[in-house]
């Protein structure tokens, strides 16, 4: 049972091009649920206050006193909980401390953004997920089960649970150095290293990495090709007609499986892994029909131990908002 917590809160999932605000309700039980998301461009919008106004006009003019936010980007640390958040790709600046004054709540929660995908993890149904690779089996209710996400960038958190307890971490594990495997993937390596002094997985297994392979691919076979922005790749090599974009799609799903592999292992995600996102969802019949799941599995002497996790897509339509509401019930209450 719950104790202490306000039975609504606004949750907010805040991005460099967008920011999704909801109202969530916590039942009596546990469960969440989420009023129909609003979404705004932080574009249009001079501060988070002045679009944490904007929404509460389209409300009516008053919000719960209390507010959840996950934001795609460091927030803190226990030596350090009260930060100037920066955002990376939108001119916001948030700081803690002044939130209860700015936005007139009580109450508040920030976590990262994949910290909150981890909670929604912990608390979504069986039926929130996809079987990408491993067993047909649930994720595991014990033990420690690893998140990732190709986005913008790469997210990484993983959780452990025991029973109906869980625990959150989040992390910078896109920021691992990328281990080609083979001599494509040197090629992209080289193409990357000839930008950057080190190599993170992020370049490549990141929604914008499309754009280095589909040129590394085109320099191997000595093809000349025009100019291209990442969404073009994509579309074009998810509905096959480039057959280059479908090579480095494919190469993406590769690399994916062999990253996602080396973040379990790192992480002790035996339990399960899970890939979220949006670009996930977008290319999962893409990722099933791919060697995604070879790659996850080949990791010499461990891959028996590889082939018997789980790895799932999670399909709930709002993983960050759904997360955000968990991670405050988790952090002012009893959670489960």
């Amino acid at each position: 049972m719950m104790r202490d917590l306000v039975p609504d809160l606004v949750v907010v999932d805040i991005g460099g091009t967008h920011a999704r605000f909801a109202i969530a309700t916590l039942g009596a039980d546990g469960a969440i649920t989420l009023d129909e998301p609003e979404t705004l461009h932080t574009a249009d919008h001079a501060s988070f206050q002045t679009a944490w106004e904007a929404f509460r006009s389209r409300k009516g003019g008053t919000l719960p006193a209390a507010v959840s936010m996950a934001i795609a980007g460091p927030v803190g640390s226990p030596g350090n909980p009260n930060p100037v958040i920066r955002f990376t790709n939108n001119p916001w600046i948030i700081r803690p401390a002044l939130i209860p004054e700015k936005l007139g709540v009580e109450r508040y929660t920030i976590v990262n953004d994949f910290a909150a995908v981890a909670h929604a993890v912990a608390r979504a149904d069986d039926d929130q997920f996809l079987d990408l690779a491993g067993p047909d089996k649930p994720l595991g209710r014990d033990g420690t089960i690893s998140v990732l996400g190709p986005g913008t960038g790469l997210g990484v958190a993983h959780l452990w649970r025991s029973g109906r307890q869980y625990r959150v971490q989040a992390t910078e594990g896109g920021h691992i150095d990328f281990a080609p495997l083979d001599i494509i993937e040197d090629a992209i390596l080289a193409r990357l290293r000839s930008r950057h002094n080190r190599v993170s997985v992020e370049r490549v297994v990141a929604g914008p990495g499309i754009v280095d392979i589909y040129q590394a691919l085109a320099a191997l076979e000595q093809r000349s090709v025009p100019e291209c922005d990442a969404i073009d790749i994509w579309t074009r090599g998810t509905s096959g007609e480039d057959s280059l974009a479908a090579a480095a799609v494919d190469r993406f799903c590769l690399s994916l499986g062999s990253v996602a592999g080396d973040i379990a292992l790192a992480q002790g995600g035996f339990a399960g892994v899970v890939i979220a996102g949006g670009l996930g969802y977008r290319i999962r019949e893409t990722l099933r029909a791919s060697g995604f799941a070879e790659r996850f599995r080949a990791k010499g002497r461990f891959e028996s131990l590889m082939a018997g996790i789980p790895v799932k897509l999670i399909i709930h339509p709002q993983p960050g908002l759904f997360g955000a509401a968990a991670a405050f019930a988790a952090e002012h209450g009893e959670a489960l």
